[in-house]
């Protein structure tokens, strides 16, 4: 999609130190890609400790060893 929008360019220009970005573009889609990803996290993190089915490290050694 295409849309122009007005970014400051001290914050574009770090973006795209940050990213390793080689252009304007590369270093948004990264920073739009970072953004979702961080907010995907966030919402599985309200499930965190939830589930009481889950098996212990203990548990999961064990089944390992016998095979």
């Amino acid at each position: 999609m295409k849309t122009t929008v007005d970014i400051p360019d001290a914050e574009l220009a770090e973006a795209m130190r940050f990213a390793g970005a080689r252009t304007k573009r590369e270093a948004i889609v990264t920073a739009i890609r970072d953004y979702n990803r961080r907010k995907r996290m966030t919402g599985l993190l309200r499930h965190a400790g939830t589930c009481r089915k889950l098996q212990t490290v203990e548990e999961l050694q064990r089944q390992r060893r016998k095979g």
